[in-house]
């Protein structure tokens, strides 16, 4: 029985795990904004977006990585089985070719957490 109330009580201590939910990066949407100047010479926004020498990115937090349906995507994009949550977006703007190795964007990755934070903001207003 001392078992079992050990269980119960260490269950009480440890904190659950934070759920991930669509809004746990915090950023500066204004800054975002400027942010996007980054990205702007290959992907469209807004509603007459499609695809330029990148896929449009209306809509792209949490969306499949690889569907859109107007952009020819790499091997490795199209296999890369994620779908662009918050978490994975950051990590693919400050690095891409780390988190999808020999995929076609020719970014080498924004500055800092914090502009990559604020451009997710900025990209999750666009649905």
């Amino acid at each position: 029985m001392n078992n079992v109330l050990a269980v119960f009580l260490f269950a009480l201590l440890v904190p659950a795990s934070p759920t991930i939910n669509a809004q746990t990066i915090q950023g500066d949407i204004e800054a975002g904004r400027r942010a996007y100047r980054n990205c702007v010479a290959c992907h469209q926004i807004g509603p007459s977006a499609r695809a330029a020498f990148g896929p449009q990115l209306n809509g792209i937090v949490g969306r499949r990585a690889g569907t859109t349906k107007d952009f020819t995507y790499s091997r490795a994009m199209k296999n890369a089985g994620i779908v662009w949550t918050e978490e994975k977006l950051h990590a693919f703007v400050r690095n891409p070719g780390k988190v999808v190795p020999n995929n076609k964007m020719r970014f080498y990755g924004l500055w800092s957490d914090a502009e990559a934070n604020d451009l997710i903001a900025y990209l999750r207003t666009l649905k």
